[in-house]
């Protein structure tokens, strides 16, 4: 399989704390990559060094084997990549088919749940109806989207909710080739044969493997 994106021996500071310990972190195109670990582990720093909106004190990214380390994050978004972070993920003053709008004028909500609340702002929703907009931004973009990035996918959404959104990511992937990387705490259920497990802990890699490996 060939790798999209990668990390190579990326470092991350905030401030006099180092968050990533030279971390090597390739991401096949057409899977699923899963980045495990606790609060504090280093996944989120991960997906927004690979989204460019956290600067790297050292190493390099990677991008189908070019340099990518300097790209801004708006020109990473031109060239196919979409990150879902798992806070401050929608614009809370404009409504819910203007958030929509952003992604893909004129298309039907990808989760029939925000179908009746189109007129409602962003900020007015609950904390559920806003994970799924903000899911949205990915779930729009299946022919655009090379590198797929989301923070905790299945956080505030019912069960049912949360196997169908595990579902369209794992369709992005297989069907519609892209690269994509979820971080979470454990390892969902249903995802397909060749998912990689990557679990970080304090910023660095504590395995690699497949999902059975790792039980």
């Amino acid at each position: 399989m060939s790798v999209e994106i990668a990390l190579r021996a990326a470092r991350v500071r905030y401030g006099p704390l180092e968050a990533l310990h030279g971390l090597d972190l390739p991401v096949p195109a057409g899977t699923v990559t899963v980045l495990l670990g606790r609060n504090g582990s280093g996944r989120t720093t991960a997906l927004r060094a690979l989204a460019g909106t956290v600067r790297l004190s050292a190493g390099r990214v990677l991008w189908r084997g070019a340099d990518a380390t300097r790209l801004p994050a708006h020109e990473r978004a031109r060239r196919g990549l979409c990150l879902v972070p798992d806070l401050q993920a929608v614009y809370a003053g404009l409504t819910v088919a203007e958030n929509l709008a952003l992604t893909r004028p004129g298309a039907p909500p990808p989760y029939p749940e925000l179908v009746p609340l189109l007129d409602r702002t962003a900020g007015s929703l609950s904390g559920g109806e806003r994970r799924m907009l903000a899911l949205s931004r990915a779930l729009l973009l299946p022919h655009h989207a090379r590198v797929v990035l989301v923070d905790e996918p299945s956080l505030g959404l019912a069960p049912p909710v949360a196997a169908r959104t595990y579902r369209a990511l794992v369709a992005l992937a297989v069907e519609g080739g892209a690269a994509v990387v979820l971080a979470e705490q454990r390892v969902p259920d249903g995802l397909p044969p060749g998912t990689l497990v990557h679990e970080l802990r304090r910023g660095s890699l504590a395995f690699s493997g497949e999902p059975a490996e790792l039980a």
